[in-house]
């Protein structure tokens, strides 16, 4: 019989396979009937003998064939039926082995990737190991003021301080200039008075070192000075606003002003 014959027979149930069966022997029988002679009309006595004797020994050959043959298709059927079960147990076994290929693939790249991530981690870890921190900035000193210059107190200090306020204050003068006018106005003498010229006769008169009337000691008071007119410091700026307004500097006064 051909493979595929034999093949299409992986389906057959039992009852399928004993119908074949008997099919096949119908066919055998049919095979024997056919090659024995027929009775004719014309035939005596004798050949009907004959066909009495051979008619048992042909439905025995019939029998046997059609076991054999029905013997022979069950056990073909039996190893289709036998071959489909390997087939399907092959086919089941492949696809475990492809799910089982397939999850260890997916647990190895899981596991790379852990191990990426965890390389990773440890580089960034060193590279921040390796910068050293940045150093804290030293705490900034507090700037000291500078000292408060101390004038001796004397002419030579009045004039000194005068000096420094006035070039603060952008009011023009020198040490010799200054010096050269108070000693002509007041000798050095701070609480000199001047109670005989007009400015006395008038009632206002002229006081301090640089011997300045009350109304010029106020119109040119120098901030940061004292309002006491006869105070050292205060008369000396005071007066050297009042010349360098009326004469550009007291330098260039040289006589009473």
């Amino acid at each position: 019989m051909p493979k595929h014959a034999i093949s299409g027979l992986h389906r057959l149930t039992r009852t399928h396979k004993l119908s074949v069966a008997g099919v096949a022997a119908a066919g055998a029988a049919a095979l024997v009937f056919a090659a024995v002679p027929g009775a004719d009309a014309d035939q005596g006595q004798s050949q009907a003998t004959n066909v009495e004797n051979v008619k048992p020994v042909a439905f025995s050959a019939v029998g046997t064939a059609a076991r054999a043959q029905a013997a022979t298709i069950t056990k073909q059927a039996d190893n289709s039926a036998a071959e489909g079960k390997a087939e399907a147990a092959a086919a089941k076994k492949a696809a475990a082995e492809k799910a089982a290929k397939v999850k260890a693939a997916a647990a190895a790249k899981a596991k790379a990737e852990r191990a990426a991530k965890a390389k990773a981690a440890a580089s960034r870890s060193k590279v921040r190991t390796a910068i050293p921190a940045a150093a804290p900035k030293p705490a900034a000193k507090p700037v000291a003021k500078p000292a408060k210059k101390v004038y001796p107190d004397n002419l030579d200090g009045w004039i000194r301080e005068s000096l420094d306020i006035m070039a603060k204050k952008g009011i023009p003068g020198s040490y010799e200039g200054i010096h050269r006018n108070i000693m002509r106005e007041s000798s050095g003498n701070p609480m000199a008075i001047n109670n005989w010229d007009i400015n006395a006769i008038n009632g206002t008169p002229s006081k301090g070192l640089l011997q300045v009337i009350q109304p010029t000691f106020n119109a040119y008071h120098v901030e940061g000075t004292s309002w006491n007119l006869y105070d050292p410091v205060a008369n000396i700026t005071a007066a050297c606003n009042y010349a360098a307004d009326r004469y550009g500097s007291m330098d260039n006064v040289n006589s009473a002003y």
